[in-house]
This record gives C-alpha cells, structure tokens and sequence, in this order.
C-alpha cells in the first residue's frame, strides 16, 4: 500500500499537468478511506488545496453531474486562471456558494468520480482507493447515521455504475486497498 509520501513523491516526479500546477485525484469507492489520504498528503504539502468533490455534488443523486462541475473548474486553471465550482449545502439540500480556486502548486480533488476520464488530459496521479462494501458501508453509516441506509444502498449502486464507465479503477496510477 502506498504511503501518503509516495503518493506525494509520485506525483511531483511528474511533468505538471494543470496549467504550472499538478492535479491529484485521489478516487475510489465511498468510505475506502479517500478524505484521509488526502488530509495526510496535504500535511506533507502545505501549499496543497484539497476540495472534496462530496460537496460538489447535487445531492444523493448528483454523480452523473460531477464530472462536468470539475471540467468547469479545471480547465481555467490549465489556462493559468482562477477556477470556480458550486458548494452543494447537504443540510439545506441546495446549491450554496460559489468558491474560488487560484492557480497554484497543486490541487487534490478527492472524493467518487473525481477523476473522470474528461479530464485525464490535466490529472498528474489518479490513486484509487478501495474496500470492502460491508466496511464502507459501515463507515459511511457511522459518519451519516443509520437514518441513510437507504442513500448509502443506492448510491453504491450508482458509484459502481459510474466507475465502470469511467473505467476509473484500470487507469489509476496507484491502487490502495484499505
């Protein structure tokens, strides 16, 4: 299993990929342990900006919609431009702000779907993450409540659905299983 550092260290011996920066994506399965890695690697790179795409979703639904929000945000910074994207409020269920993302070093978007193969032009390092579906399951319900349970079932049904279209697993980088 790759360390944080690797991760980190593979991805800033390649060519940059975003503009002068590099672009993580750190993808997988929902509760394999994603939001962690990326929190551990952006400790190791203080210049670092993570954006967990959960947040740029429409809701419970709104996997089919994400690759095209980070399309939107990416490539103005491929171009040395600032980014935008949407903040999805899961309280309210609704569209919040809109956030700025300025070009920099390096950019880590984490979360299902943050690699779609639109983008595979500007993506430095694609790590997939995996485990389990009773684990996650339960990681998930332990972070969400139990109340989710019927969510959490349909959206393991839709994150399959979207990795296997995207192919997502088979053009990772680095495969952790946790």
């Amino acid at each position: 299993m790759a360390s944080p550092s690797e991760v980190l260290a593979a991805a800033l011996a390649r060519p940059a990929t975003l503009g002068a920066g590099r672009l993580i994506c750190i993808d997988g399965l929902a509760g394999s342990g994603k939001t962690t890695l990326a929190a551990a690697v952006a400790e190791l790179a203080p210049e670092a900006v993570v954006i967990g795409t959960d947040e740029m979703l429409e809701g419970w639904r709104g996997l089919p919609g994400l690759g095209a929000s980070i399309d939107a945000l990416l490539r103005p910074l491929a171009s040395g431009e600032t980014g935008q994207w949407r903040r999805w409020d899961w309280v309210a269920d609704g569209w919040a702000e809109t956030r700025d993302v300025t070009p920099g070093p390096l950019l880590i978007l984490e979360g299902v779907g943050s690699a779609a193969s639109s983008y595979d032009d500007l993506v430095t390092l694609l790590v997939w993450v995996e485990a389990d579906r009773e684990t996650r399951l339960a990681r998930g319900l332990a972070r969400d409540g139990d109340d989710q349970l019927d969510h959490w079932l349909t959206w393991l049904d839709d994150e399959t659905a979207l990795h296997e279209r995207e192919n997502t697993r088979a053009r990772a980088d680095i495969v952790i299983r946790t």
